[in-house]
């Protein structure tokens, strides 16, 4: 039988997490399991008061855990992320579907924890302790602590590139996205790119970060980390595509968002 337990606030909810429990945010992962009797759990936490604010302080953005995709598109100062929040879901998912519950989502969703990544966010958790994002999600199936928010350094929207690519347009569900932060204007000092839906976890293009250092974002400049994208990716067949498939189309998508070319 399914028990459902109700704390005054996150960290006395982070005391009673462990095996065989979940925790209730804003339900859009819990409750499919719960309807269709997911018999991975069968205990329930949730909190009160959720961490919602969104605040930028100079140096970087802090996102509360129980932030919504619809607060995050209501953030000015979130502005960065406006094009992830705005690509998830339908109205009625983005105004329950939190920041938190996001990085704990197995692809075809967990979008938003793509952008994270390549945005080097650290990840907040209650205590106090936080880490890496990529440390997180490598981890992510063994946490059994709570998420309170996540940290991004400071970035520019005019940095940030986001591609969602999906069979169903407006709302279907990723067969394959990328996220890439591209800092120095035309010549590229540096770079983060992150794949979802290339491995069990959304993961960082290392090679093709390697490969766009010191190049211009032209044809010649992009053609070598296009061709290194797929290192230390594991993409897998799936109902949306085929391993193969994901392969193919992958350096083809980064090359068109790298040069910002119509898709």
């Amino acid at each position: 039988m399914l028990s459902v337990q109700t704390c005054a606030t996150l960290d006395e909810a982070a005391r009673q997490m462990g095996d065989r429990t979940r925790f209730l945010a804003g339900g859009t992962l819990v409750m499919r399991g719960v309807n269709y009797a997911d018999p991975s759990f069968d205990r329930i936490v949730r909190a009160r008061t959720m961490p919602r604010e969104i605040r930028s302080d100079g140096t970087g953005l802090r996102i509360g855990a129980g932030a919504t995709m619809a607060d995050l598109l209501a953030a000015r100062d979130a502005e960065i992320l406006h094009p992830v929040a705005r690509m998830i879901g339908g109205p009625a998912v983005r105004n329950m579907a939190t920041v938190g519950g996001n990085l704990f989502a197995a692809h075809p969703y967990g979008d938003l924890a793509t952008a994270l990544l390549a945005l080097d966010a650290r990840v907040e958790m209650a205590g106090g302790a936080s880490e890496p994002m990529e440390t997180f999600l490598a981890g992510r199936d063994r946490q059994r602590g709570l998420v309170t928010a996540v940290i991004l350094p400071r970035a520019t929207a005019s940095e940030f590139r986001w591609a969602k690519i999906s069979r169903v347009k407006p709302k279907g569900v990723s067969m394959l996205s990328i996220a890439a932060w591209l800092q120095g204007g035309s010549r590229i000092t540096d770079a983060r790119i992150a794949f979802g839906g290339m491995g069990p976890t959304p993961l960082r293009a290392k090679a093709a970060e390697r490969a766009l250092r010191d190049r211009t974002l032209d044809p010649a400049g992009i053609e070598r980390a296009v061709a290194a994208c797929l290192d230390g990716l594991a993409p897998a067949d799936d109902a949306l595509a085929s391993e193969w498939y994901r392969r193919e189309v992958a350096p083809v998508h980064l090359r068109r968002l790298l040069l910002r070319e119509a898709r």
